[in-house]
């Protein structure tokens, strides 16, 4: 028996030391990268959603939750990442179920053009932070590279052991613990670089979206049908790169043939007020605050008129909870202003 106990003791003393220095060499995100905490930061703001966006960079930096609450008293949430795939998205989706059903889901089309992951990197971005579930694994074996395996997403040490060279005062500090960067996935900028030039867009040999592509768009729409979900599409807006009048066509007629709402933001800037001289913070490709609040603003009247997304300003905890949330919002805000007048740019976002 005693035996037994020593190396029951042992085994435990090994994967608990296995798993401190898990959590020492994975990366924290905090003062490079500080988007991939976004996947992680979804479970604190789950549970009374109403409207779940997804996608990519095109989502995380253009739409306020915040914006919505105090315009229309919109619950919702965006689970964006940076060059989020269709098949992330749609593993986002499933694990959003787990936690909540919201009323709509809004998804941003432009990932269609992707047949592949391109990069670990955005794979880990999209997939790290996420809890473990069989959505969770689903996503991980839809978008692993050929020389990724399944078991480094399992045991992240197995990927990141080698961080060890690089460790610094932050991996100490953040090994339980992060810093809140999002609004509810959110990702706030209050600098402006306006748009100057436009590069001219460069052909492309065919504008057909992949098949495998297709058949996940099918996924998430067979899902949101299931749940009783408005699932909308969209082009959320920017300048550059270019979307093409041909990619845009192929999505206007899937929304047609499947009764869907296709939104392109490009197509209503003068509607939403976005102006790029004022309203992006890297020449054209995404919004700053003001940008987002703006497409926020209009975005809400579609918003609300669909089927059971109401305004929930009066429920009193859920107004307490929205209060707190605006003003971290406010002074984010405040900060990233300070930073901007002080030294002419913002070096965090938080």
């Amino acid at each position: 028996m005693k035996k037994v106990i020593r190396c029951l003791v042992l085994v435990l003393g090994l994967a608990a030391s296995l798993w401190l220095l898990q959590r020492l060499t994975m990366p924290k995100y905090i003062h490079e990268n500080e988007e991939g905490v976004l996947a992680g930061e979804y479970y604190a703001n789950s549970g009374d959603n109403d409207v779940l966006f997804l996608g990519d960079c095109e989502v995380y930096s253009n739409f306020s939750p915040v914006k919505l609450w105090e315009e229309y008293g919109i619950t919702s949430v965006i689970r964006g990442t940076p060059q989020q795939l269709i098949w992330q998205s749609y593993a986002m989706l499933q694990d959003t179920l787990l936690h909540e059903v919201p009323k709509v889901v809004v998804f941003n089309v432009y990932s269609m053009r992707y047949d592949k992951s391109e990069s670990e990197a955005y794979n880990r971005l999209a997939l790290d932070g996420m809890h473990w579930s069989k959505a969770k694994a689903e996503g991980i074996r839809a978008s692993m590279e050929e020389k990724e395996t399944f078991a480094s997403y399992v045991f992240p040490l197995l990927r990141f052991h080698s961080r060890w060279k690089e460790l610094g005062a932050d991996d100490l500090r953040y090994m339980f613990r992060s810093e809140q960067l999002s609004h509810n996935g959110y990702v706030m900028r209050v600098d402006t670089k306006p748009v100057t030039v436009i590069p001219d867009p460069i052909p492309l040999p065919d504008y057909t979206y992949p098949e495998r592509d297709w058949e996940y768009l099918d996924k998430i729409r067979d899902c949101c049908k299931e749940h009783g979900i408005t699932l909308i599409l969209i082009k959320s807006p920017s300048c550059y790169p270019h979307w093409f009048e041909q990619w845009d066509q192929q999505i206007a007629d899937y929304a047609k043939e499947n009764d869907l709402i296709y939104v392109n933001f490009l197509a209503h800037q003068e509607e939403t007020g976005i102006d790029y001289q004022t309203d992006t913070f890297d020449a054209g490709q995404h919004l700053n605050l003001s940008g987002a609040e703006k497409a926020s603003a209009w975005f809400g009247k579609i918003l609300k008129e669909q089927p059971g997304v109401s305004d929930r300003r009066g429920d009193e905890a859920l107004a307490a909870a929205w209060e707190k949330k605006m003003e971290f919002y406010e002074a984010m805000k405040a900060s990233q202003m300070k930073q901007l007048e002080e030294t002419g740019e913002v070096h965090s976002y938080r």
